[in-house]
Parts: C-alpha cells; sequence; structure tokens
C-alpha cells in the first residue's frame, strides 16, 4: 500500500526502539488502549445495561464484529483474483475498524443519540459516526492535536458517511416540540472536522473525491444519505451487520424477548423467497435456534453467520474512481442480503420495537435533555474542571457553537452508568 495512506496527520515518527509492529498493529493497540474503547463496556448495545446479565453491550458487539472482519478477509483471501487480494485491508487494520466502529456512539444507544442531536441543532448537529472520527482524530489523549493520530487509511475505513453535515433546521423551542422521532440525526460528519476530513481525502484526485462524496437529498430527517464509502469501510459495515442480525438475534432468543411464533410469523415468508438449498438451511436453524440444548443453539448462531461470511464478494461501485479503495466495495449476493437484512428487521420489530425498550429510550432521553439543559445553562458552575476549561477556551475564542461542541463531547463519552449517576446528582432529590 502506498506511503501516503500509512501517512499520520503528525507526520513522521519515530519509533519506540526495538518496535517491529506495522503501522495498522500501532492503530490497533491505539484502539484497544483507549478510554474511549473500555467505556464501551457499559454501554447500551440494545437492552439497557444492568437488566440483564447475559446480552451484548456495545463491547462485546465491537469483539465480535472485529472477529467476523477477520473472517471476512480470511475468505477473501482465499476466493478473491491476485488484485481483489492486494486490495484488502490486513487484519490488524480490519480488526481496528470494527473494534473502534462504535466509539463515539453516546450513552443509551440511539435514542441518546437522537437527544444529543436535537439540542445540537444549533451547533452543527450530532451523530455517532462523526463522534468516532472525532474522538480518533481530535479528542483521545494519544496526541495533544490529533486524537490517536491513526493511518489515514484507518481514518477512511471509519468513514461510513464521508460527508460533512447538511444545513440542519432548527427548532423554534429548545425543548422537543412532541416525538423526538423526527429528528434523528443526518449520517454525516460534523463541520468543525473538515480540515480532518480534508486530510483523509487528500491523495484522491478531484473527480474520485466527488464521486465518492455523492450525497441524495432528503425531504425529511435524516435529511440527507451518502452514496459511497470505501472498500475497507464496506467490509466494516458489513462484519457490524452481521453482529447485528445474529448475534443480537443470539439475545432475543436466549432472554425470551423473542419467541419462536413470532420468529415464524416474520421468517417464514422470507424463507419461502430463498432459494431451495438456502430455504432449507434455514428451516433446520430455525429449529435449532429455539432448542432447549444450548450448544444446537449456538451451533446455529455460527452457522448463520457462515451463510453470510463465505458469500461475501468484492464489487466494483466507482467504475471511474482511480483509486481502489472506493472504486470497489465488499457486498453479499442479493439472496443472503435479502436475509440479513431481514434479520436485523426481526431484531428491530421483535427487541428494539418493544415497548419496555421503547420505554427505557424514552427515559433515556429525557435524562440526557435534561442534562445538555443543566450544562448549557450552567457551564462554570456544573462542569468537571477539565471540561470547564475547555469549554471556556473554545466559547473565548470560537463562540456558543464551539462551547455546545465541547459540552456534546462530554455528553456523548459518558457510560450510561455515568450518566445515570450524573443524572441523579443533578435531578433527583
Amino acid at each position: 500500500m502506498t506511503a501516503h495512506w500509512q501517512a499520520r496527520r503528525s507526520g513522521p515518527s519515530t519509533q519506540r526502539p526495538g518496535d517491529r509492529r506495522t503501522p495498522w498493529q500501532r492503530d490497533r493497540a491505539r484502539v484497544l488502549h483507549s478510554a474511549a474503547f473500555r467505556r464501551l463496556q457499559s454501554k447500551t448495545q440494545i437492552m439497557n445495561v444492568g437488566e440483564n446479565d447475559f446480552y451484548r453491550t456495545r463491547l462485546t458487539h465491537s469483539l465480535e464484529a472485529a472477529q467476523i472482519g477477520a473472517s471476512l478477509i480470511n475468505q477473501l483471501s482465499h476466493v478473491g483474483s491476485e488484485s481483489e487480494v492486494a486490495m484488502l485491508p490486513d487484519l490488524n487494520l480490519m480488526e481496528t475498524l470494527c473494534l473502534a466502529h462504535d466509539i463515539g456512539h453516546p450513552p443509551f444507544g440511539h435514542g441518546g443519540e437522537t437527544a444529543l442531536n436535537f439540542k445540537m441543532l444549533p451547533s452543527g448537529g450530532f451523530e455517532g459516526n462523526g463522534q468516532t472520527f472525532r474522538i480518533v482524530g481530535k479528542l483521545e489523549a494519544y496526541h495533544p492535536d490529533h486524537g490517536m493520530d491513526l493511518t489515514r487509511r484507518t481514518l477512511l475505513g471509519l468513514l461510513k458517511y464521508p460527508v460533512l453535515m447538511p444545513e440542519l433546521p432548527v427548532p423554534a423551542s429548545s425543548e422537543p416540540p412532541g416525538s423526538l422521532a423526527q429528528w434523528r440525526p443526518a449520517k454525516a460528519l460534523f463541520a468543525c472536522d473538515s480540515d480532518l476530513l480534508d486530510w483523509v481525502l487528500e491523495p484522491l484526485s478531484d473527480t474520485d473525491r466527488e464521486q465518492f462524496q455523492a450525497v441524495d437529498t432528503l425531504a425529511q430527517s435524516p435529511w440527507q444519505k451518502s452514496k459511497h464509502k470505501s472498500l475497507d469501510a464496506s467490509l466494516m459495515e458489513l462484519a457490524d451487520d452481521i453482529a447485528y442480525g445474529v448475534h443480537d438475534l443470539e439475545d432475543a432468543v436466549v432472554t425470551g424477548t423473542l419467541s419462536e411464533s413470532q420468529w415464524h410469523t416474520h421468517l417464514d415468508e422470507v424463507v419461502a423467497n430463498l432459494n431451495p438449498e438456502l430455504a432449507s438451511l434455514m428451516q433446520q436453524l430455525g429449529r435449532q435456534l429455539f432448542s432447549n440444548e444450548h450448544s444446537v443453539r449456538k451451533d446455529a448462531i455460527g452457522a448463520l453467520v457462515n451463510i453470510f461470511v463465505t458469500k461475501v464478494h468484492i464489487t466494483e461501485v466507482l467504475a471511474d474512481a482511480e483509486e481502489p479503495l472506493v472504486r470497489f466495495n465488499a457486498c453479499l449476493p442479493e439472496a443472503e442480503r435479502y436475509l440479513l437484512d431481514s434479520l436485523k428487521a426481526v431484531v428491530f420489530e421483535h427487541v428494539i420495537n418493544q415497548p419496555a425498550i421503547q420505554q427505557l429510550r424514552y427515559r433515556s432521553q429525557n435524562m440526557l435533555l435534561n442534562l445538555f439543559t443543566a450544562f448549557h445553562t450552567e457551564p462554570m458552575r456544573l462542569l468537571p474542571h477539565n471540561t470547564r476549561a475547555r469549554w471556556q477556551a473554545a466559547y473565548s475564542k470560537q463562540g456558543q457553537s464551539a462551547a455546545d461542541r465541547i459540552l456534546c463531547d462530554y455528553i456523548a463519552g459518558m457510560t450510561d452508568d455515568y450518566a445515570e449517576r450524573m443524572y441523579r446528582n443533578l435531578f433527583v432529590i
């Protein structure tokens, strides 16, 4: 891989004496040892942390996504052409992307994300993937100016949405006018991080960059949809989807949130639309999934993952692009993509969309809304000393929007437990 993709924003650095690690191994270590990664152990994946001792957190989800990502690379290394194999990310790079992909998510999952986005609408909005990019590129303490100071290719691989926030509508009131659902965040990076995005995309030609950053404009929230991502990001997203669609499904089955009858209601029609071989396998795995034998269920989960991993292939998505990393993506065939999307839909409908989960989400959203209001109103009184100093510096140099971004960084970095404790400290008598 050419030197510009291995470059770091801080410039050439002298490795420690005797350090034989590759750039990708160093990136992986920086993510693994970061405070932002450790906080994932107490951040919601689907069910709130503390509700059950079995299901996955953001941390275990990220570890499983990393393992699946490595499996995708191994598969493509065996079935891909010589030119395709040459493009693939190193295993350490693939694991780095999967380990880091969720570190920008705030407490309380997507509910918390929507709450912070609403509060940040006057100051550029909020979105979890944008916050991930901000953490690795600016906030984490490895480098005083460049966050974890990761390689350019690693940063490119973390760009699920390689575009900046559109112009966001600002509500008339600082309190939500009804449901927060209408304020789902745009999938994009923050305007204040445009300098970092420009640095990452610097090796692309003007034509490649224009194609790569193409968007579809939407009439309603989330306002826009970016069309493209890099090869590495497509592999990371596929690993994430498989972990979500299969392993989060396992949580739902084991905790009794998804019953066998609900499974059949949702999946029987899906299975009927598959080719006979895949349909037969899914019928068998459906029976195994609800077996009373834990080992039988576990085998079914592994077999579901295998369906998707063994069908991954490389396809051309930007035929005119010069740079292979944006010209090609990893994809699934139509049948397997349909099946994976259907499994994700089961998790959404019978887990995420259940009243008990939505009630927790509503409660959590309101906690973050109130926390933001309190800190925004009384920053010099309520913020911790370090955050207060950063808030003051941002406010004096760049004004309220920059200060609000510092405040948002602080709240987004909280674990679920910390946010709960802070809320009790401020509001519970």
